[in-house]
């Protein structure tokens, strides 16, 4: 077996794995990327090692940190806590301000998980205080989170940016927060019409638990205004000054933890490891499809699915249905973007940007699904057994039909946006 082919059949195999298994696909990436790089195409372990990618690592190292850090000492869930007030009295505005909270959050460089599951609780006792469905309210959240997940501060928006500077496509961050905000929005604004929640909704029950998410909270303590302080300073630095992500955000940690506002052990054991070497294994395994040939077989099979007309669709699609099943970040975005330009050459025609941002939004907009992480924590968020049940059934139908309308959205939008 030639070292191309053998490199496309691991990468598929990945996949499937993935999707079938709990075990962490970049643990195995790493390993398949070793054997084919070594004992098929005959290369060093030094040069299989090459394609490891240290910038990424230290990139996501360097947010999860600093936002493992926020959390752990009470800030994050301190400020949301804070926000989640403002519905306070009027129900109708319930629905919009979870997107709007659970998105800025995100936004901001916590990511769609961490904004999920620092909103999604708060919002459920809200949403039943209010009259809005837990269904609504999932929804709302979910989409909300997803919608600043590809913020260039988010882990997130950091692997789908640099795998497409990889090839040629850096310098569209905002373009590619924007184009999957707008997606998210318009599916969020349609579960709104769908679902009710424009109509006229009952006022909030009266409740005195003083433990519920929308009473006054504590005032905040000196070390959690200043994380808020550095963290803000952090968002200045990388958007006004043009800091590096990943450095800058390990030195902001830093900070914190040195003026003992966070605790180094807990803010480490919080970071998402398991999702890092995923991310991280996945991206060696695709420098070893690309240095093999591979990554032009898998271009070639791609295009036979798609012509210059349909391949914003096709490829959102694909990547949608994919994503139902898999890691969004360490799985589909690390393996589709990267053959952006070689997909194109092989159609024959259309937008490479338009085909990045296609993938983006396609693989994303399936992740309400309880079979993604960001579905799941609102299952886990509705208390009552018969209504986690109902949920889960709902969300997975909806997270599936989402295949078809990310796909619809990708063919109407992604040109228009990879022009503006």
């Amino acid at each position: 077996m030639s070292p191309a082919v053998a490199s496309l059949v691991a990468i598929a195999g990945a996949i499937v794995l993935s999707c079938a298994s709990q075990l962490n696909v970049g643990l195995l990436a790493v390993a398949l990327a070793w054997a084919i790089g070594v004992f098929v195409a005959g290369w060093s372990s030094e040069a299989v090692a090459a394609g490891f990618p240290a910038s990424l690592f230290l990139t996501l190292a360097g947010v999860t940190l600093l936002f493992a850090a926020s959390e752990t000492n009470g800030t994050l869930d301190a400020v949301a806590r804070r926000v989640m007030g403002l519905a306070r009295g009027n129900a109708r505005l319930a629905p919009g301000l979870f997107f709007l909270i659970a998105m800025a959050v995100s936004t901001v460089g916590p990511g769609a998980i961490a904004s999920t599951a620092l909103v999604a609780p708060m919002a459920m006792v809200l949403g039943a205080r209010f009259g809005v469905s837990s269904f609504l309210t999932a929804l709302m959240v979910a989409n909300g989170a997803n919608a600043g997940n590809l913020s260039p501060l988010s882990a997130v928006g950091v692997v789908a940016n640099t795998k497409m500077a990889g090839v040629g496509l850096g310098g569209h961050e905002w373009k590619v927060w924007a184009a999957n905000f707008a997606a998210h929005l318009v599916v969020a604004a349609a579960a709104l019409v769908l679902f009710g929640g424009l109509r006229r909704l009952p006022p909030a029950a009266g409740d005195d638990a003083q433990d519920r998410p929308d009473t006054p909270a504590a005032p905040l303590a000196s070390r959690q205004w200043l994380t808020i302080g550095v963290v803000g300073a952090w968002v200045l630095g990388v958007v006004v000054f043009r800091l590096n992500v990943g450095f800058s955000a390990f030195s902001a940690a830093v900070l914190l933890i040195v003026l003992r506002a966070a605790d180094e052990t807990a803010a480490v054991k919080r970071m998402p490891w398991g999702a890092i070497l995923m991310v991280c294994g996945v991206s060696l395994l695709v420098a070893v499809l690309e240095k093999s040939g591979g990554m032009e077989l898998f271009g070639v099979a791609l295009a036979r699915l798609a012509t210059p007309a349909t391949i914003n669709g096709v490829i959102a699609g694909v990547t949608g249905l994919i994503s139902t099943y898999s890691s969004t970040s360490g799985v589909v975005l690390p393996t589709f973007l990267p053959t952006v330009p070689t997909l194109v050459a092989k159609v024959g025609g259309g937008d490479p940007l338009a085909v990045a941002l296609s993938i983006n939004v396609g693989a994303s907009i399936v992740d309400v699904s309880p079979l993604s992480t960001l579905g799941a924590l609102c299952v886990a968020a509705a208390s009552a057994p018969a209504t986690s049940r109902d949920l889960f059934r709902k969300m997975l139908l909806w997270g599936l039909s989402m295949v078809v309308v990310g796909a619809l959205l990708c063919q109407w939008l992604a040109g228009p946006f990879a022009r503006w």
